[in-house]
This record gives C-alpha cells, sequence and structure tokens, in this order.
C-alpha cells in the first residue's frame, strides 16, 4: 500500500514564500535585511501600557496619501525619535497626535489614535483640554510678544490651574526650573520672551509647554534653529523631562536621535519601515531602506 500523503499548509508555504522573495542579504555584512520594495513594518511597533498608539493610521492633503496605514505605540517615560528623509511623513505624524492637522483643510485623517485609551478623533474630544495633555514644541521658538512670567502662565491661566497669584508664581517657578531656565531669568521674569537668546526662546517654550501638566509633549526639530551649545542643553533636558513625561521627537539628526531616545521609528515615503530599539536600529537595522538611510545613501 503505497504511504498516505503528508498534509500541506498551502497558506504557510505561500508566507514563507512572500518572506523570502522580501528579504535580500547585504553584501557588505552578509545580514539577510527585508529588501527596499517591502513596505511592512518591521521590528517592534507595539509596547506594554502605552501612553498613546496609533491603529491603521492613513492621512492624505486632498489626493496626496501622506500616512498610510501606521501602526504604532508611544511608552511611558520614555522617548522615541522618529527619523527619515524629507518628506517621509515624519512630522505630519506627529501634528496628529494631538490634532494639529485639524487647522488644515485639506487634511483628512482615518484610523485610531488613543490616548490613554481614548480616541482623540472622536467628536465628542474638546482639542483644547487635549492639546493641553499632548503639548507641542516646535521647529522655531514662538515665545508670545509677552513677559517671561506672562509666557509660562499663559496655559494655566487659561486652563484655570492656578487659584491665586501665588500658586501662579509657584508654577511659573516649577515650570522654569524643570526647563532648565530659572536661575537666567529669575531677576528679569517681567521682560520680553522675545529677548532671549535662542536656545533660551525654546526653554521658555518647553517650560510654557509643561506649565499646564501635559502627559506628552510631542517635539518637531526642537533643535535645527539652535547652535551645539543650546542644542546640548536642550538634548539634556530632553533627557530629564522623560522622567515625567512620554517623549515623541521628529529629528534629521541621526545623532540627536541616538543620543536623546529610546526607541526609533524610520518612516520612508509616507510608509512606516521600521521600529525598534534605538541601538538597534543604528547598528543592526533589519530593512535595506533603513540601512540606506542611517549609512548616508540617501536622504
Amino acid at each position: 500500500m503505497d504511504a498516505p500523503l503528508e498534509h500541506t499548509d498551502d497558506s504557510r508555504i505561500a508566507k514563507a514564500s512572500t518572506v523570502a522573495s522580501e528579504t535580500v542579504k547585504d553584501q557588505s555584512s552578509g545580514r539577510i535585511l527585508y529588501s527596499r520594495d517591502s513596505r511592512e513594518t518591521v521590528g517592534e511597533t507595539f509596547v506594554d501600557n502605552p501612553r498613546m498608539s496609533c491603529r491603521n493610521v492613513d492621512v492624505y492633503y486632498d489626493d496626496k496619501h501622506a500616512i498610510k496605514n501606521v501602526s504604532l505605540d508611544i511608552g511611558r517615560n520614555q522617548v522615541i525619535a522618529m527619523i527619515g528623509p524629507s518628506g517621509c511623513g515624519k512630522s505630519t505624524i506627529l501634528r496628529c497626535l494631538n490634532r494639529m492637522n485639524d487647522t488644515i483643510d485639506i487634511c483628512r485623517v482615518s484610523g485610531e489614535i488613543l490616548l490613554d485609551g481614548v480616541n482623540i478623533y472622536d467628536r465628542h474630544i474638546d482639542v483644547v483640554p487635549l492639546r493641553a495633555r499632548v503639548g507641542m514644541v516646535f521647529q522655531k521658538p514662538n515665545p508670545f510678544p509677552k513677559s517671561i512670567y506672562d509666557n509660562v502662565a499663559y496655559g494655566p491661566r487659561i486652563h484655570g490651574l492656578a487659584q491665586n497669584k501665588a500658586e501662579m508664581d509657584e508654577l511659573v517657578e516649577t515650570s522654569l526650573r524643570k526647563a532648565g531656565l530659572w536661575e537666567e531669568v529669575k531677576d528679569r521674569l517681567d521682560q520680553p520672551g522675545t529677548g532671549l537668546s535662542g536656545g533660551q526662546q525654546q526653554r521658555l517654550c518647553i517650560a510654557r509647554t509643561i506649565a499646564v501638566s501635559p502627559e506628552v509633549i510631542l517635539m518637531d526639530e526642537p533643535c535645527s534653529a539652535l547652535d551645539p551649545i543650546a542644542t546640548s542643553i536642550i538634548e539634556d533636558l530632553i533627557d530629564e523631562l522623560k522622567q515625567q513625561f512620554s517623549i515623541a521627537i521628529v529629528t534629521h539628526s541621526m545623532q540627536q536621535a541616538s543620543r536623546v531616545s529610546q526607541r526609533t521609528a524610520y518612516f520612508h515615503l509616507g510608509d512606516l519601515i521600521e521600529v525598534g530599539e534605538t541601538a538597534q536600529i543604528f547598528t543592526n537595522p533589519r530593512h535595506q531602506l533603513t540601512q540606506d538611510y542611517i549609512t548616508g545613501r540617501f536622504g
């Protein structure tokens, strides 16, 4: 009697064939990498007990598909760096995290973005308290045309976080201390914030952001307009702030990403290509596009 035919799992064979076709051997290192043609996200996109979660997020500017089916977690008390060449979508996804893209008429966002398990794009969500919980620090320092004191006090005033002058004074001092600026400005709080140096202005903007007790701080290339000394101060500050906040930073500087972040996400033409521990991304990437970028082949 003939031996019975073994059962074959066609789906497993097909999947193995697909994976094999999407991987290549890197000639310089001998490692097996996902090929440049593959657009499936590689690595650990999810974390335990995330502060924020993106699930199947797509972003369109009219007909332009700027972000393509991105799923990504932002962990608690850690820094995640978003890197990639210009126009890859990293700033777009960052602006989605506190609905800054709502101000752009042609922008449309689909999918879910959760803050502590609640979808921030639910129609019942008020964006004003949302943007207090998820603060933003922009590329160019943008202090208000007010005194240093009033720059920091502005948010707590509109959100009713201080009951009297003494409480407001304490809140302003605490915020400036956390931003590493108190000792430099404590004797001139009534002077214009616009009169500070570029690095001081950026730290003032950080103090203004943390004054309303956010849970997440978004930073869109916060050091790109600063000199190396001011940049070093901001990077040290980011390391301190992660003890209290979750931080997502967009940066064109791979050196900065490696210094300040614990996780890194690499974007390419709207796709999230690879996510992982920062050390792994920069020393042992699993995708050809990631390796091309960090080795300077493009970007």
